[in-house]
């Protein structure tokens, strides 16, 4: 957790002293398993994580926003009148697509200085964007309660930061990263059914384990075209499934056994390919929630595993660096299961490693990582924690 005192001193040093300064968080998330499930509808098992974007803030009497990141020079000074402005700037247009999305849906805002501080590493597939987007939803939706105006619920909060990073940023993420940072508690997973928002909190227990986050250090660009292309191939494969399956809405309702009966009306292999994955993946999250739940971890690692080679053969989104992460961990004593974890072409791979293992763990991928890539990989323990809130 950030110091607090230490952030109000930064604030204080930055935008004067003087009023009442609050603090507000959100975290990032690691998805321990269904990927590129989410924007078609399907199942995802995410978690909250200890990593958050932390924000000190005090209100103004106008209506301009000052934004200050610790780590980055220069304040930016948005416009509430003018919030469409801000989308080619290179840092706050999440934070002014969320002010964007806030106002579209009548709440009531006001001008703010604020300062974050982001523990969440930029870059890695950790969901730093949501962490930013959902932390800055909390703030303003706060505000808006206590002028009379409207408050977002949780759910609110993750799908004003996925509109905001859709509409205004031109990322079309699904709703997971927004949805676990908003509704994460500490020690749960989330079993969340996507296009209904079904939640379902399911312990992590995964017994004399911890979770692993290696970090390629390799910066992808959610905002690529190869995630939009991955998109917009599973909607054309879905519209050709719908003919032959006109009750289903989307590819997250469709079962391995229904699909491998209509699967031939798919001619583009590259096509099929997409949907196989998204149709397998969202049967491997199913499986992992009741392996966790009984406590099978060992069978949770195997579909770890399997999600990592169908990420990489059937949706190419992995990549050298990821690969070998994920690969080279699979091979080391006391690891139960290792996947890329995120959007991909960059960004960490999660493994589930052994207590007395994860010395070993780091030092041996850790090696073999820099000898063929290049260059170092970082490597986290989180824990498991709680979601978009105040703090006191």
């Amino acid at each position: 957790m950030a110091d607090l005192c230490a952030l109000k001193k930064e604030f204080e040093k930055i935008y004067g002293e003087g009023g009442e300064i609050r603090f507000f968080a959100s975290p990032g998330r690691v998805n321990l398993i269904g990927e590129h499930t989410d924007y078609n509808g399907g199942f995802v098992f995410p978690a909250a994580i200890s990593a958050e974007s932390t924000v000190a803030v005090r209100k103004r009497e106008d209506r301009i926003v000052r934004l200050k990141a610790t780590d980055l020079d220069g304040i930016v000074t948005l416009d509430l009148d003018k919030i469409g402005d801000y989308k080619d700037i290179n840092y706050g247009n999440y934070q002014a697509g969320v002010l964007d999305e806030l106002m579209k849906d009548g709440y009531i805002l006001t001008g703010a200085d604020l300062l974050y501080e982001d523990s969440v590493p930029h870059g890695s597939g950790l969901s730093s964007s949501a962490a930013i987007e959902v932390v800055t939803a909390k703030i303003f939706s706060t505000f808006s309660g206590e002028m009379g105006g409207k408050e977002a619920n949780k759910t609110e909060l993750a799908l004003i930061g996925q509109r905001a990073e859709n509409k205004y940023v031109g990322v079309n993420c699904g709703i997971m990263d927004q949805f676990a940072s908003a509704n994460g508690e500490k020690n749960m997973a989330m079993f969340l059914k996507c296009d209904t928002l079904e939640c379902e909190m399911v312990p992590a227990e995964i017994g004399d384990c911890k979770l692993v986050l290696s970090n390629t250090n390799k910066k992808h660009k959610l905002g690529a075209s190869a995630y939009n292309e991955r998109r917009s191939q599973c909607e054309e494969g879905f519209r050709l499934l719908h003919e032959v399956m006109p009750e289903k809405t989307c590819l997250g309702e469709i079962t391995p056994a229904e699909f491998e009966a209509h699967k031939d009306v798919i001619k583009d292999e590259i096509v099929k390919s997409r949907v196989t994955h998204v149709i397998y993946e969202d049967d491997r999250v199913l499986k992992s929630v009741e392996a966790l739940k009984k406590g099978d971890i060992a069978t949770f690692g195997q579909y770890l595993n399997q999600s990592h080679a169908s990420l990489k053969d059937l949706y190419e989104v992995t990549g050298v660096e990821l690969d070998t992460l994920a690969e080279t961990a699979q091979t080391v004593p006391g690891v139960i299961g290792s996947r890329m974890t995120g959007a991909g072409f960059g960004g960490c791979t999660v493994s589930i490693v052994k207590n007395d293992a994860i010395d070993n763990f780091i030092e041996t991928v850790g090696k073999i990582y820099k000898e063929k890539i290049g260059y170092e990989a970082s490597f986290y323990i989180f824990d498991i924690g709680d979601g978009a809130r105040e703090l006191k």
